[in-house]
């Protein structure tokens, strides 16, 4: 059975090695080439796959399962909260309008009501994988169909938690195969705890998530083993589907809440970063087991009502989604595009139908038609984009907004600023720009520095920005600034042909220990060096005050203060923790950070300082 499990996921990627290149070459999206190759090594044309179509299904299910701890990996709550509106606007009102009238058209044909409520929810959910895949190989994000899009898919991201939840109320029967010792616990609660069972799940994993894994993972992250890491979690991943299996429940949601889970943590971009070479993989095994699933001898058997369904998903999808956008005033070519590009059904129904076969909303059979419904509209979405492209948006006279024009929302631009490595040196840049409200994404590989910095409120994260993945996850392919502060002047300038090579746009500012590194660093082509000094490091967060947008004259008086408060504060401290020795350790490094910081906020927030030249007299 692992043999044929290996052999099976050899061939699939084989399909996505062959086909993707060859549609790539005649210009068509690669989920066209995912999905084609798998058509042809299914098992309905070469049957390189098997003929049970359980081999197939479970290679699709392991690259579902992966799929939603990435989407939940990137799921951070402030994203909703900055984007409530828009999120709520769009997605809400795309689900409830599409449910309802998909709902309507099969009650008229006199479906069941549970089976028609079931299948209209299962069909209101798009592909986050196939509409993100197109718009970032169109880099379309910055237009206003793509932001609308993603908005969208936000929504029903989330949605898909609480539409699991609602089937079980939804079911007119409970499952009674594979009764374990968790399902028979279950089956002895009230009817109505049973069919909540999805909530508890999921604070229980929440609770875990703070107290349990979070803390695990800290204690991974000191032995600087970055393997040690991506093992951490995948452990958990897999845990948390088999433990959500143990109960009874669908694995892709314990995978979904433990990405989320993750997103908050300090280890989310290393944990992208090490994920991320994978991600690539586990999309190819879900688009080529989307074709590979499709059931030919279904279609054969009845097209017309497959082919019916189809049509009826997407001309009810289109004329909703159409609709919305024109509420939200968005230009017809946007719209157009906005309206085609979720018209199909996503990822999700497959989870959804095959959880509402074991609670006997619709049948086996159905179930087959329902999911070849579903892959034929997966398949038709590229190439609808791309009649969209060539024949219907050119006859509109807007064009399509250029990035430089249209900005992401906030919350999904990644910060202007990257600062790397918050020692002595850095945490002076980055105090500094934080007392001016000045945000920053921080990248430091201390794991008990990184623990304190967010205790502070500071935008901090785990991890080695020597590694191209990290810096890319770290958001340096938008940001503006760059700033390497890391004691290490090998690893500085590693980092420097890193970001000429891959990020050419971005300023760098450096910090220099000595004369000779600074000779190295313009070597390099970077202007903004700074050697080791208070004096130096204010310098630098003064330029970068500037650099967004201060006045000159404000910052110089900014960075004024901050040189006053600190040696304030040094002499303060000084006092206060005297040391026969000139080194310290970790943690009394550590401690005397957090009086440094408790002593800036004070000082910011009350005004103590001295703001004249006596008085920087008498601190010198």
């Amino acid at each position: 059975m692992e043999g044929n499990f290996a052999m099976t996921l050899l061939v699939f990627l084989g399909a996505a090695i062959i086909m993707v290149p060859l549609v790539r070459k005649f210009g068509f999206s690669s989920v066209i080439g995912y999905i084609v190759g798998g058509i042809i090594i299914g098992p309905f044309v070469l049957k390189l796959t098997g003929n049970q179509e359980e081999d197939v299904m479970h290679v699709t299910e392991f690259g579902v399962v992966m799929l939603l701890f990435l989407v939940g990996l990137e799921m951070e709550p402030k994203k909703f909260w900055a984007m409530r509106k828009k999120i709520i606007g769009l997605g809400l009102s795309q689900v409830l309008l599409t449910t309802g009238l998909i709902f309507g058209i099969l009650y008229l044909f006199n479906w069941r009501i549970d089976e028609a409520l079931t299948i209209a929810l299962c069909f209101s959910l798009s592909s986050t994988a196939i509409v993100l895949q197109i718009l970032q190989e169109k880099n379309l994000f910055g237009s206003a169909a793509g932001e609308a899009s993603f908005s969208n898919l936000l929504f029903q991201d989330i949605a898909f938690i609480p539409i699991l939840a609602l089937l079980p109320f939804i079911a007119q029967y409970h499952p009674k195969e594979k009764e374990t010792v968790a399902t028979l616990l279950i089956q002895k609660l009230p009817e109505w705890m049973q069919s909540s069972s999805v909530i508890l799940g999921v604070v229980l994993l929440i609770f875990l998530g703070r107290y349990i894994f979070v803390p695990f993972l800290r204690y991974v992250s000191k032995s600087n083993m970055s393997e040690l890491l991506t093992a951490s979690a995948l452990f958990l991943v897999l845990g948390v589907s088999e433990l959500m299996i143990m109960v009874g429940l669908s694995p892709a949601l314990g995978t979904f809440i433990a990405g989320v889970m993750l997103a908050n943590s300090e280890f989310r971009h290393e944990m992208e970063a090490q994920i991320d070479p994978f991600k690539g993989l586990f999309l190819a095994v879900f688009f080529v087991s989307v074709g590979a699933s499709i059931n030919f001898a279904v279609i054969l058997e009845d097209p017309i009502f497959i082919l019916s369904m189809v049509l009826m998903v997407l001309i009810v999808k289109f004329s909703v989604l159409f609709g919305i956008g024109k509420f939200f005033k968005l230009s017809n070519d946007q719209n157009f595009l906005y309206a085609f590009g979720l018209s199909q059904v996503g990822e999700f129904a497959f989870v959804l139908l095959n959880y509402s076969v074991g609670l006997f909303l619709i049948t086996g059979e159905l179930n087959a038609q329902l999911m070849a419904v579903v892959a034929i509209t997966m398949i038709i979405t590229p190439f609808i984009i791309l009649i969209n492209d060539h024949w219907i948006a050119p006859n509109f006279n807007t064009k399509r907004e250029e990035n430089n024009d249209l900005q992401l929302p906030d919350t999904l631009q990644p910060r202007k600023i990257i600062i790397v490595g918050f020692g002595h040196f850095g945490s002076t840049v980055g105090r500094l720009l934080r007392a001016n409200k000045i945000r920053s994404t921080i990248l430091d590989h201390d794991s008990d520095r990184v623990k304190l910095l967010r205790s502070y409120g500071f935008k901090v994260f785990y991890g080695d920005a020597t590694r191209l993945a990290i810096l890319r996850q770290a958001g340096a392919e938008t940001a503006e600034i760059l700033v390497l502060c890391l004691d290490d002047p090998e690893a500085n300038k590693y980092v420097i042909e890193l970001a000429k090579e891959n990020f050419p746009h971005l300023k760098i500012f450096v910090r220099a220990k000595n004369r000779t590194d600074a000779y190295d660093y313009l070597k390099q082509d970077v202007n903004h060096i700074y050697r080791e000094t208070l004096g130096t490091a204010v310098n630098m967060a003064v330029d970068l005050l500037h650099e967004t947008g201060m006045r000159k004259y404000m910052a110089r008086r900014m960075g004024k203060r901050f040189t006053l408060i600190d040696r304030a504060s040094v002499r303060k401290l000084a006092q206060e923790d005297t040391k026969d020795g000139l080194y310290f350790s970790t943690k009394e490094s550590l401690k005397l950070e957090e009086n440094l910081l408790n002593f800036d906020s004070l000082s910011f927030d009350e005004g103590l300082w001295k703001d004249n030249d006596e008085d920087e007299e008498k601190l010198d």
